[in-house]
């Protein structure tokens, strides 16, 4: 089965962004494209998380980043060897966030991290696309047997998100986050390698 891969190449020549790239490989799922994040992205992603009600569910994020923030947060990912982050855009080439994996190698496991920064864009599958391609490829080309994450229990959205892409709610920390003001709670959710369906890429083989 071929892997839908590309070099980042093209990328590093045109945003010159020298030899250290924070992910290797070009995803191209059903909805959205993943790609190496690139200093052009840097200003929408500060622009969007400008917005409240797009930090509100990033337990990462309290108050709203310069895009001096944004450039040290991204120098930082591309030199952490147990991160692979990669921008969604849409398949005619919108920019819409990132998505991470947060790797420990030597249990064989990583934590996803995701957001669709631009709230214009909500709701429409782009967050399941790219959440199924990254478990796919925690799987199959880092050969790891875990994937999970954490999400706000009030987040409906994002844990259907989760569920339609294989996750399973393992637990729940309660009172784990401020949110609002109040204390919310915090769902655990995970995907085995044993319970994996890998993606139907057709007979490209």
């Amino acid at each position: 089965r071929v892997w839908p891969r590309t070099s980042t190449l093209a990328f590093e020549a045109h945003d010159n962004i020298g030899p250290a790239v924070i992910s290797e490989s070009i995803i191209e799922g059903e909805k959205v494209r993943l790609r190496p994040v690139v200093e052009r992205d840097l200003p929408h992603f500060a622009e969007w998380l400008s917005d409240a009600e797009v930090r509100r569910w990033l337990a990462a994020i309290d108050s709203p980043p310069t895009i001096e923030d944004e450039y040290e947060w991204w120098h930082d990912k591309r030199a952490d060897p147990d991160n692979v982050m990669w921008a969604i855009e849409t398949l005619d080439g919108r920019l819409v966030g990132n998505i991470e994996l947060r790797l420990v190698m030597k249990q064989e496991r990583a934590e996803v991290g995701v957001a669709i920064q631009d709230k214009t864009q909500w709701s429409k599958g782009f967050g399941t696309d790219a959440v199924r391609l990254v478990v796919d490829y925690a799987f199959e080309e880092l050969n790891l047997n875990r994937v999970d994450l954490t999400t706000d229990e009030e987040n409906l959205r994002a844990i259907r998100c989760y569920e339609k892409a294989g996750f399973v709610r393992e637990g729940l920390l309660r009172q784990h986050r401020l949110i609002d003001g109040r204390f919310g709670d915090t769902v655990v959710m995970g995907v085995l390698r044993e319970d994996w369906q890998p993606i139907d890429r057709g007979e490209d083989d």
